[in-house]
């Protein structure tokens, strides 16, 4: 008895929809929540009620906030602190190329779509086996996230206000502390923790002799240094392996040019 096999091309498992939306929940509320460290920290750098949720309302981005609110605080010219928040938020432009893809959402939804596109719903709709799973988990990230966030920016802004002080308490380093807290998951390569070193020497480094907010735009050069010597070291290596590789040849080459002159010798004779 013959038996046909007959392959079919394999379909994405489907993910239940409540786990998707338990994943985002997850990921939504938890980093929600640190929204507000920020608004203590933009209410202790100076910044007025308005222009914290403000931030929080049309930039929301966490990084890029805590980078500009932390430049304004040290003294920093405004322009140099929104140029570094700037180049930190760059990386949200790279995100929403991949997940024009995957989501395929109509046009007149992309701008307001394109306001979600961060760290976390990226991560979030990227780890989702579908089309459907992605757009969910995508909505219910953003949406969770984008509420919390802006609802404790207020909180944590009318508490700094309320405390007055925010030195006093040591809330200046939540800031920081929470920057770190975003940055630190996301360094999985030795190429990113090179460049998260690099950039650490270089902002220190220039700390004391730039003024405030430039050191962190200086610190920006560390990606691309940090990948030219990545290049160079992949064509140095290439080159040594190229070179080995063609010495061997020419040594097989003469080892076969002498077998071949000491078989003729030996019919010679």
């Amino acid at each position: 008895m013959i038996r046909t096999v007959i392959r079919t091309t394999a379909e994405p498992v489907s993910k239940p929809d409540s786990a998707v939306v338990r994943d985002a929940l997850g990921v939504g509320i938890a980093v929600g929540l640190s929204g507000f460290a920020f608004g203590v920290t933009s209410a202790g750098s100076g910044l007025s009620l308005l222009q914290t949720c403000a931030l929080s309302l049309l930039v929301f981005t966490g990084a890029s906030q805590f980078a500009l609110v932390g430049a304004i605080a040290a003294g920093g010219n405004p322009l140099a602190a929104a140029a570094g928040a700037f180049f930190l938020g760059v990386r949200n432009a790279f995100y929403g190329l991949r997940l024009s893809q995957l989501l395929a959402l109509p046009r007149f939804v992309r701008p307001f779509a394109a306001h979600w596109v961060i760290d976390e719903t990226t991560a979030v709709a990227l780890a989702q086996p579908t089309r459907r799973a992605v757009r969910l988990g995508f909505t219910v990230t953003g949406l969770t996230l984008y509420v919390l966030w802006n609802l404790t920016t207020l909180l944590g802004a009318l508490g700094a206000e309320a405390i007055g002080d925010t030195n006093a308490w040591g809330l200046d380093a939540a800031g920081p502390a929470v920057f770190l807290a975003l940055l630190a998951p996301m360094l999985r390569t030795t190429t990113e923790r090179a460049v998260a070193g690099l950039a650490v020497i270089l902002g220190l480094g220039f700390l004391p002799v730039l003024p405030a907010g430039v050191p962190v735009l200086v610190a920006a050069l560390a990606a691309p240094a940090v990948l030219w010597f990545k290049g160079r070291t992949i064509v140095d290596s290439r080159t040594i392996v190229d070179s080995k590789s063609s010495d061997g040849m020419k040594n097989d080459g003469m080892k076969t040019d002498s077998t071949k002159a000491d078989s003729t010798k030996g019919e010679d004779r």
